[in-house]
């Protein structure tokens, strides 16, 4: 059996890796999940499994479940709610089943890891709010709807500023597939900005190899979750090595 999640950190990427299951079968397999949600068949849940995948079963015949379980039924109201309608609803109820498997990982945290954990959950739109687009964009994505503060900037002086340059400080070398795993955990890189054409200073915080995405912070305290397929593709992520 699968050892369970136990510090902040673990718990946190099966949070993200469970999410981003539940997001491909409510956006990119949304065809294929719906037509496997039939009315007709027996009372349904959607799970997101801790590798990245989803699937569409019956609820686990253990009693009590080793895990919680998900909102039972989702395929009784398909055909009875508009699509979209329905997909929503079904996010909702994903959001919180994430919640419930992350904390029951996490009950044994001190109140300080909970409010840690809290954190790395709260740092990425929700479910419902990627699914409904009431979430901007993360990562490169959302480079065309905002710019950072730049240090060396206009602005209130006390406002936090993150550290970025024109040119990359010359001391490292471009992020490669082989470098994806736990290692880069505690890194220092320069993540580029096309829109601002700016490399930021950055530290990477935690890696999920597993669906390759690691969640960074700037110098300015803010956070974000990267796809790290998209920036290797790209070039823009230079791993500080001295």
């Amino acid at each position: 059996m699968k050892e369970h999640p136990r510090s902040v950190d673990e718990i946190a990427d099966d949070y993200r890796s469970r999410r981003e299951a539940l997001l491909r079968a409510l956006t990119e397999d949304v065809d294929k999940f719906y037509n496997l949600c039939d009315p007709d068949r027996e009372n349904l849940c959607l799970y997101g499994e801790s590798d990245g995948m989803w699937k569409v079963d019956l609820p686990e015949e253990e009693v009590p479940p080793e895990l919680p379980e998900p909102v039972l039924g989702i395929n009784f109201a398909r055909d009875g709610m508009q699509r979209k309608d329905w997909i929503a609803l079904i996010a909702v109820h994903s959001d919180a089943w994430l919640m419930a498997v992350a904390y029951y990982y996490g009950a044994k945290l001190d109140k300080d890891g909970r409010l840690k954990l809290f954190k790395q959950i709260n740092a990425v739109p929700t479910v419902y709010e990627t699914v409904t687009g009431k979430a901007k964009a993360t990562g490169k994505a959302a480079n065309g709807n905002k710019k950072r503060k730049v240090s060396g900037g206009d602005g209130p002086v006390n406002e936090p500023k993150a550290q970025a340059s024109a040119k990359p400080l010359g001391i490292g070398r471009l992020l490669t597939e082989d470098d994806i795993g736990q290692d880069l955990k505690g890194r220092q890189a320069e993540l580029f900005w096309p829109d601002d054409n700016l490399w930021y200073l950055i530290e990477i915080q935690s890696v999920n190899a597993k669906i390759k995405q690691a969640r960074i912070m700037y110098t300015d305290g803010s956070t974000e979750e990267l796809d790290l397929d998209e920036i290797i593709r790209d070039g823009h992520m230079s791993l500080i090595t001295q």
